[in-house]
């Protein structure tokens, strides 16, 4: 008799905290993210028009695409991001990279930025330092046959600061560097 009591208790609870926990309080947050924040509740879609005048979904702004074409700006590389400092893997993998960078760029004798030698913690980090941006400009330049200038331009709109001018380190965003170069 007690042990069905307690049963029926533990059977009971289970369903008020499923229905209230997995239910009730995932269909609020939803809700409210919607109402308050609809763009970054649904991902934060970039949306651009193609040649036939349709809208369509190119990426989310937080999430990294690969690029690899000299035309467009490289993000960071998107392998496994927890391979230990001191792997021989990563080392490999570290070399593997910059050896891809120098033949994408092999006019460029600048010290690579070590944001396109390494992966994030994600590996799917949309940005990049100014820095790692900078270091792309001329090729990315002569690729599509513009100034300099106009690169660094839509650089420095795609770049954010820090947040309150003191947390974290600007950033300049891949996905929206190459949609404007695309857009000229």
């Amino acid at each position: 008799m007690k042990i069905l009591k307690s049963l029926r208790t533990a059977v009971t609870l289970f369903l008020f905290f499923t229905i209230v926990c997995g239910f009730l309080y995932t269909g609020v947050v939803t809700g409210i993210a919607q109402l308050v924040f609809p763009n970054q509740a649904n991902g934060s879609m970039i949306q651009t028009t193609n040649a036939a005048n349709e809208e369509v979904t190119v990426g989310s702004k937080w999430i990294a695409q690969p690029f690899t074409e000299p035309v467009y700006m490289i993000g960071r590389p998107d392998w496994d991001s927890n391979l230990s400092p001191t792997s021989e893997a990563l080392k490999s993998l570290v070399q593997e990279r910059m050896q891809w960078l120098q033949e994408l760029d092999p006019e460029n004798t600048q010290p690579i930025p070590n944001d396109l030698l390494s992966a994030s913690g994600s590996g799917v980090d949309p940005n990049i330092s100014p820095e790692a941006a900078a270091y792309q400009v001329s090729r990315i330049a002569k690729a599509r046959d513009l100034s300099e200038e106009v690169i660094e331009t839509i650089i420095q709109q795609q770049t954010t600061g820090r947040t309150l001018g003191i947390w974290g380190e600007p950033a300049v965003n891949v996905l929206g560097v190459n949609l404007a170069l695309d857009e000229i």
